[in-house]
């Protein structure tokens, strides 16, 4: 059951996130807040041991990208819905992060 939680949780946010990125009345705090809590639930219910550093990596890079608002050229529509996916995946890898410090702290 946690695992189809933790899927519905992705795909919602990030479907919110390209949708809220389309329609710009969206951009609330509120919206960030429901990204923000979506992002927690799959760090905390879909990622495992061992997709750990493949989940990392990619959380890496998508923040990263999402760091491009320094290209005018991507668009405003582009820039949003990159800074909606960070505000996404953020919560999710700092939770992923923590549990594997917490794995490595153990042994």
């Amino acid at each position: 059951m946690d695992a189809k939680i933790g899927s519905w949780a992705f795909i919602l946010g990030v479907l919110i996130s390209i949708v809220a990125g389309l329609i710009p009345a969206w951009q609330t705090p509120t919206l960030i807040w429901v990204l923000v809590i979506l992002g927690l639930v799959v760090g905390f219910l879909n990622i495992t041991a061992k997709e750990t550093t493949e989940f990392l990596v990619a959380a890496l890079a998508l923040m990263i990208i999402g760091s491009a608002g320094a290209i005018p050229a991507l668009g405003v529509i582009i820039l949003s819905i990159l800074a909606n996916i960070v505000a996404f995946v953020a919560p999710a890898a700092l939770v992923v992060a923590l549990k594997s410090i917490w794995t490595l702290a153990q042994k």
